[in-house]
């Protein structure tokens, strides 16, 4: 059967490479005699493959020296509990702007720890923009700022980085993280998920300041504390192994193909392909503020949402998947992650013309 283009927003597509040579190396890892699934988190070999993405990974996001990469588990969700837990340090509050339904779920979570200032929304406006920072009102004895860099659901990302002063800025970057540059050193944590664009489920990257780390709240457990999971290279407990080493082959392609730079360049052509499709047609609609539109995650929808279903079907059958929009926000939603080709955001295109054609 052939592969169809995924559109999930996650878990999602994966690099066909990074497939191919896992499929090649599951029954014996470089000559060891066992897949990766089997082996010691504590053997050498593995020790290698996680010394590995570690540098990867840094080299990629260029990571400045004084910051903590770990590799854990729980997910971004996890991260809204654990990151309170970790910064707070002694302070009662902490700043967080809300953008959509992944900023409002860490608002609730961290809310079970601290005083949430929500310093700026988008709620006015069903979270289709981006506050300007000339609209935040910031508490400069907050503990941290915290920020949905891109909200998977409602298609808007930062494509600016706030000024937060001396308080630490946080941001939650599941669905866009590599997919271009990022300034690491100006934020004091960045979190995300892997299962959007880096790699399967099961795996989160943190990425935090070394002097933000030590001042945990007591109730932390050992696991969900960043320093000792620093101290232990991510291994107290036994890391989601696989995990580590499909992200590892993620990176590797990644630098193959010419890094973030290279990776960017690409992604703003794929996703300039759909937004100029849907900015010269009243079929569909794009509902976020042009300024703040994500490349990664395009929600749209139909001018006559009594053809939601028919689009689904016949998207299905031209092996286009996953389009469905999130139950919260409904319509269509294309995610267009790193590993998208862009020959099936193409088809995507063509189909949508196809489609308003035969239906408009």
């Amino acid at each position: 059967m052939a592969r169809v283009f995924n559109f999930s927003a996650g878990p999602a597509v994966l690099p066909e490479p990074v497939l191919r040579q896992a499929a090649e190396e599951m029954l014996d890892w470089h000559g060891s005699g066992m897949s990766v699934m089997e082996m010691s988190h504590r053997g050498k070999e593995f020790i290698a493959i996680h010394a590995r993405a570690e540098a990867d990974l840094r080299e990629l996001l260029a990571i400045p020296k004084n910051y903590k990469v770990l590799f854990l588990q729980g997910g971004a969700a996890g991260q809204f509990a654990i990151v309170p837990m970790n910064l707070l340090r002694g302070k009662t509050g902490a700043d967080y702007v809300n953008t959509g339904q992944w900023s409002k779920k860490a608002i609730g979570e961290a809310r079970r720890y601290c005083k949430v200032n929500v310093a700026a929304s988008s709620e006015d406006a069903n979270f289709t923009y981006a506050p300007r920072q000339d609209q935040w009102k910031l508490d400069p004895n907050a503990a941290y700022v915290h920020i949905t860099s891109n909200e998977t659901i409602g298609g808007v990302e930062f494509h600016w980085i706030p000024e937060t002063g001396n308080v630490p800025l946080v941001a939650d970057a599941s669905s866009h993280i590599l997919s271009r540059p990022m300034d690491v050193s100006r934020y004091g944590l960045i979190y995300a998920g892997a299962q959007k664009n880096i790699g399967p489920a099961g795996l989160t990257i943190v990425i935090v300041r070394e002097d933000l780390i030590g001042q945990a709240m007591p109730v932390t457990p050992d696991v969900f504390n960043y320093k000792v999971q620093a101290e232990a290279d991510s291994m107290i407990n036994t890391p989601p192994t696989y995990a580590i080493y499909i992200a590892g082959l993620v990176f590797q392609w990644l630098k193959k193909l010419g890094g973030l730079n290279k990776m960017e360049e690409i992604n703003v052509a794929k996703a300039a392909l759909v937004y100029d499709y849907l900015d010269q047609t009243e079929f569909y609609h794009s509902p976020v503020a042009r300024e703040d539109r994500s490349r990664m995650n395009i929600p749209f929808t139909l001018r006559n949402p009594a053809l939601d279903e028919a689009f689904l079907k016949q998207a299905k059958e031209h092996g286009l998947a996953q389009l469905k929009g999130h139950r919260s926000v409904g319509g269509m939603r294309a995610s267009l992650y790193n590993a998208m080709p862009p020959e099936g955001v193409k088809a995507l295109v063509e189909f949508m013309r196809e489609f308003e054609r035969k239906n408009g």
